[in-house]
């Protein structure tokens, strides 16, 4: 998979940018704030439907405008697909593939599959487990598109059965959203302990081909006891699990039980990663969970595009050049940095030079 040709209207710092990538790397090279990541980011939005910067639309939207579009034109599986994705500031995104409206964007999904590195890979080991919950998700989406939808009901399901909870409704109003919580959040629980089960090997082989000492494993680590990759096994512990903290519920005005409240464990050696792991076991960590995902995917036949977003001025010698070797298995990697002097030669075969707004295969001349 790679992508052949990608434009932006009204993305970002970009008025109109048209580019053609070749396959292998490309890297583009700007100062802070040149708008180099905005590239980056207008890829991982298409393939996510999300930005791994922003929650909101309106920051991706060029200053003084409503709407922005993506263009990207995608050769996988000896076919070419054009994908159009129109996001809005004020009104649902829309989608077209081949020049086709879709009924949803989700139907997007799928049709380009990334991985990517950022520097906020970090929160990744070190912060809240909501971002270790959103690697999940996301790893999930790439796998199997469809639970694109099991994942955003979940969500809507447990803040509409929230505010039940909070202004104390009664049973019968909340019975419904308790069974709908129950039920996605058992197919949900399911998926991602599968996910973490595959992916765990992969991480430990990436964590210790980094030359760590530390063995390095990961878990799926549930707030209900006793969940499995079975659904039907999980609605039954969720059903039980759940009669038994109604009314601390309805006395905290919160759900408890659900994948909402889960973590993906990290471990390294005897401790937990977190609270325990130095600045460069963090980033080893974090790697190892990127490029695991890759391997993952590779496994499984997809050929998801690397994207290395602002990443190798944080890393040593020995992790830039675990990360430069699996660039060598992506049909195509996409590269931003400051400093061309950071990356190893063999990623500067196709490079651009960023500058505000603008996008050039020559460096722009200092005044």
């Amino acid at each position: 998979m790679r992508v052949k040709k990608l434009a932006l209207t009204n993305f970002r710092s970009y008025k109109s940018l048209e580019l053609e990538l070749a396959p292998g790397p490309t890297t583009f090279i700007g100062n802070n704030g040149s708008g180099k990541t905005n590239i980056a980011e207008s890829l991982i939005y298409l393939a996510y439907l999300s930005s791994h910067r922003v929650s909101q639309n309106l920051p991706l939207l060029h200053l003084g405008t409503n709407q922005a579009i993506i263009r990207a034109e995608i050769e996988r599986d000896d076919r070419t697909l054009q994908v159009d994705l129109e996001i809005n500031a004020s009104k649902a995104n829309r989608a077209r593939l081949n020049q086709n409206p879709t009924k949803s964007q989700r139907e997007i999904l799928g049709a380009l599959q990334v991985i990517y590195f950022s520097p906020e890979d970090l929160d990744l080991v070190r912060g809240e487990p909501t971002h270790r919950r959103d690697f999940l998700d996301k790893l999930l989406i790439m796998r199997s598109p469809r639970l694109a939808g099991v994942i955003s009901d979940y969500d809507r399901v447990v803040k509409q059965r929230n505010t039940l909870l909070k202004t104390r409704a009664p049973e019968n109003a909340l019975a419904p959203w308790t069974e709908q919580l129950i039920t996605l959040g058992a197919q949900l629980s399911a998926e991602r302990i599968a996910l973490v089960e595959e992916l765990s090997p992969y991480v430990t082989a990436n964590y210790a081909n980094l030359n760590e000492v530390k063995l390095a494993s990961i878990a799926y680590k549930s707030a209900t006891d006793g969940l499995t990759t079975n659904t039907d096994e999980n609605i039954q512990t969720l059903t039980a699990r759940q009669l038994e903290v109604a009314r601390q519920e309805t006395e905290r005005g919160a759900s408890l039980i659900g994948p909402h409240r889960d973590d993906l464990h990290l471990q390294l050696g005897d401790f937990p990663a977190k609270g325990y792991a130095s600045h460069g076991e963090s980033w080893s960590m974090a790697i190892s969970l990127r490029i695991g995902s890759f391997n993952l995917l590779k496994s499984e036949g997809a050929e998801p595009i690397l994207i290395l977003d602002d990443i190798f001025a944080e890393l040593d010698t020995a992790r830039r050049a675990q990360l430069t070797s699996v660039t060598k298995m992506a049909e195509q990697t996409i590269i931003t940095a400051a400093v061309e002097s950071d990356l190893p030669p063999e990623l500067l075969s196709s490079k651009y030079y960023v500058s505000p707004g603008a996008v050039s295969k020559e460096r722009a001349t200092d005044v």
